[in-house]
């Protein structure tokens, strides 16, 4: 898994299969549950999933660790400002 190396994830979000924008509903949900400087782990394999996550962490102050594609998933790790 792309993010592998990540080791302290407070938790995993697969929101693979899935279609826009149930990705990154399920992030937002799963980020309320956490800590100011945890991080998640988010597998999609929406397309617009890259355009979707980077633009919400943007905007909600949330850091972007990783973004990338492995095969045919979109791996994310998001850090809760």
């Amino acid at each position: 898994m792309a993010y592998s190396q990540f080791t302290q994830l407070a938790t995993e979000v697969d929101a693979r299969g899935l279609d826009c924008p149930l990705p990154l509903l399920k992030m937002k949900l799963a980020l309320n549950g956490l800590g100011s400087g945890e991080s998640l782990g988010l597998l999609a394999t929406d397309p617009g999933s890259m355009r979707d996550i980077k633009a919400f962490t943007d905007i909600a102050g949330h850091t972007l660790l990783l973004a990338e594609k492995d095969g045919s998933d979109y791996c994310y790790v998001i850090q809760k400002s």
